[in-house]
């Protein structure tokens, strides 16, 4: 190679080098799985190329990332999270978040406008889950209300998520609602999950594996589960349905929070406004079970239904208090196990 040439593509490579020396990091704390697949195969790729940034997924539970969160916050690593709405909620008490753009939220449903430092980026309903098939070979209706929980004829054919789940928790604040109480008033719920629900049920299951293993192998046929996760087994050909009971269905958001301390403030908040656009949002509606948050998000008919969709779903959904809740958990949590599942 002439001399030229040579100094040439050295300027060149050296160039390349700075280049990329130069390109700013973010870091993304969320889930792992089909969640992980789904961004690093479709959504991150997408953004990085519009806005000259290179995207480090870290995956980890809600609970893993809130603790990376809690070990790092003298000099935060990570740029923007996603977590479930409760451990947001802490993530936000504990000051890791920095505020929203204003403009992010414009066109989302109320629901999913949770506070100044974070935002829904997608919904699942908890509610009740049935075997079709079992419930018509014995002559039984679509269960319509939570009270079917208290029937005796579901008599050790009932799972229900513990209270260190999301599902249970939320099985405890509606039946607290049912019997006049609510989360600043526990005791209702309580009764009514020791005395009324307890006896129907089989297994208190905290794992989706193990929940679909019970409703497979025939030992219950009625459960409180997401909507995700009842879609994801009927996929396989099983035949579960997931109900909107009449007295309403929980919220579970998914949630995400631009992180303080940043040194790619502005790249975190347009990553997080890319989430919320309707092509991302039908990504997250197809793949993942997420119920979209835009108000602007058009679904196909197959995918609307396995999701809560538009506003006569998504605006009836019920939030959670997360602040009550997360004050009293532990306290709840000692007195679930004490009474309800002994």
């Amino acid at each position: 190679m002439k001399p030229i040439r040579l100094a040439v593509a050295i300027a060149a490579a050296v160039a390349a080098q700075t280049a990329v020396a130069q390109q700013p990091t973010l870091y993304l704390g969320a889930y792992g799985g089909s969640t992980e697949k789904l961004f690093k195969e479709k959504i991150i790729p997408a953004f990085e190329a519009k806005h000259g940034v290179k995207i480090v997924y870290v995956a980890g539970n809600s609970t893993d990332t809130l603790a990376k969160l809690q070990a790092q916050k003298s000099k935060q690593e990570l740029d923007l999270v996603l977590l479930d709405d409760g451990p947001m909620q802490q993530a936000v008490q504990f000051g890791f978040c920095d505020n929203v753009k204003p403009e992010t939220t414009k066109d989302l449903y109320p629901l999913a406008k949770l506070n100044d430092k974070s935002v829904g980026v997608g919904v699942v309903a908890t509610g009740l889950a049935y075997n079709t098939e079992a419930f018509k070979k014995a002559g039984l209706p679509k269960p319509t209300s939570w009270e079917a929980l208290t029937d005796k004829t579901f008599k050790q054919k009932i799972a229900i998520p513990p209270i260190s789940n999301t599902y249970g928790l939320h099985s405890l604040l509606m039946f607290a609602k049912l019997r006049n109480g609510s989360a600043t008033a526990i005791d209702p719920g309580f009764n009514a999950l020791k005395s009324e629900v307890g006896p129907n049920v089989l297994a208190w299951e905290p794992s989706s594996g193990k929940m679909t293993e019970l409703f497979q192998n025939g030992d219950v046929t009625l459960a409180v589960w997401g909507s995700g996760r009842v879609e994801a087994l009927k996929d396989t050909g099983f035949p579960i349905e997931f109900v909107y009971p009449k007295e309403g269905a929980l919220a579970l958001m998914i949630a995400a929070c631009p992180v303080v301390q940043s040194d790619v403030p502005q790249q975190s908040q347009a990553l997080l406004q890319y989430l919320l656009t309707p092509e991302v949002q039908v990504m997250l509606a197809e793949n993942q079970g997420w119920g979209p948050v835009n108000r602007n998000t058009k679904l196909a008919p197959a995918s609307a239904a396995k999701v809560p969709y538009g506003e006569a779903q998504v605006g009836k959904l019920i939030p959670t208090d997360w602040t009550v809740v997360n004050e009293k958990r532990g306290e709840w949590t000692a007195r679930w196990n004490r009474t309800v599942e002994r």
